[in-house]
């Protein structure tokens, strides 16, 4: 058992692969035992679970910045980013990093842009060359940074998958036009559940293709029948929730957004350092940790951690 922030986390020592999976604290996973309770004997109600949701969208709200209103639900990266990418004509200029996630980067190629690759240090740098910018805040494959003050001067349509830093790096995203997030790392929920902030021009040009009944201004009155009245808000953009996913988000993001988030920030960092400190690696100010090498060793003796492009990642 550990525990942090008040907080109980049932896993022992040697656990460094938040960057894969984050662990839940014992109340996260409480709340999602309940709901499997409730689920087992008939005690879901659908139109409930719409709380839980709204819960979770405010809290991804006050991690990145954005108004609630500004915030849709959905499962997966890719599936939030599939409609921004599909909304900008084909052969539009966008950078990305070198190596990035793919979930950022094959939605636009999918749709058939001109999707270039740079070195993560030199993003910012050309950045006003291109039309988007799709990047991720922390780099999934060794936890490099992206300069964010530069992207924001560069008056491009900027999209930042925040899913490997939010929750240990305290940014004001709000600025961006799209920001989206997995739960299942640093925030610690369930996999399945996903959030993207979007800004005003944003939801303007992006066509809510993947709309079904939980996009609809009023839930509840949209499941049947035509015409068309989706949310007036980036709601529109949402997608039917896993609930038991989100039944573990509705608790692990408003204790995470409710944290002295300066402390968690040297927390996590402060351990990394520790790590790369002990190892003769250079610091970078990520909480996460790329070690050149074979991990089998640290498998071995019992240390949890990813492979990851030749290296080890924690």
């Amino acid at each position: 058992m550990i525990t942090a922030f008040g907080a109980r986390f049932d896993v022992g020592p040697g656990y460094l692969n938040t960057p894969s999976v984050g662990v839940p604290p014992r109340h996260v996973v409480d709340a999602v035992r309940a709901w499997t309770d409730d689920w087992a004997t008939g005690g879901i109600s659908a139109p409930a679970m719409d709380g839980p949701v709204d819960v979770t969208r405010a809290a991804f709200a006050a991690l990145t910045g954005f108004p609630t209103t500004a915030v849709a639900v959905g499962s997966v990266v890719s599936g939030l980013l599939g409609p921004v990418a599909a909304s900008f004509p084909a052969g539009t200029r966008v950078l990305t990093a070198t190596g990035e996630f793919t979930s950022v980067s094959f939605p636009f190629a999918a749709c058939g842009h001109d999707v270039t690759e740079v070195p993560v240090d030199t993003v910012g740098a050309r950045a006003a060359e291109h039309d988007v910018v799709a990047v991720s805040v922390a780099q999934s494959a060794d936890g490099a940074l992206v300069d964010l003050d530069a992207v924001r001067a560069s008056g491009a349509f900027v999209v930042l998958d925040a899913t490997q830093s939010l929750g240990w790096l305290p940014a004001d995203l709000s600025w961006a036009d799209v920001v989206v997030a997995g739960g299942y790392k640093w925030l610690l929920s369930p996999r399945g559940c996903a959030w993207g902030a979007f800004s005003d021009r944003a939801v303007d040009r992006v066509t809510p293709s993947a709309a079904g009944w939980y996009a609809g201004e009023d839930r509840w009155s949209a499941v049947y029948g035509l015409p068309l009245r989706l949310a007036g808000t980036a709601r529109r953009l949402d997608v039917s929730p896993a609930w038991s996913s989100f039944a573990g988000a509705a608790v692990a993001l408003p204790w995470l957004a409710g944290l002295d988030r300066t402390a968690v920030h040297a927390h996590g960092v402060g351990l990394a350092a520790r790590l790369r400190a002990g190892l003769d690696l250079p610091e970078t100010g990520s909480a996460i940790v790329s070690i050149p090498g074979d991990p089998q060793r640290l498998l071995d003796a019992g240390v949890r951690c990813a492979a990851r492009v030749g290296a080890v990642t924690c």
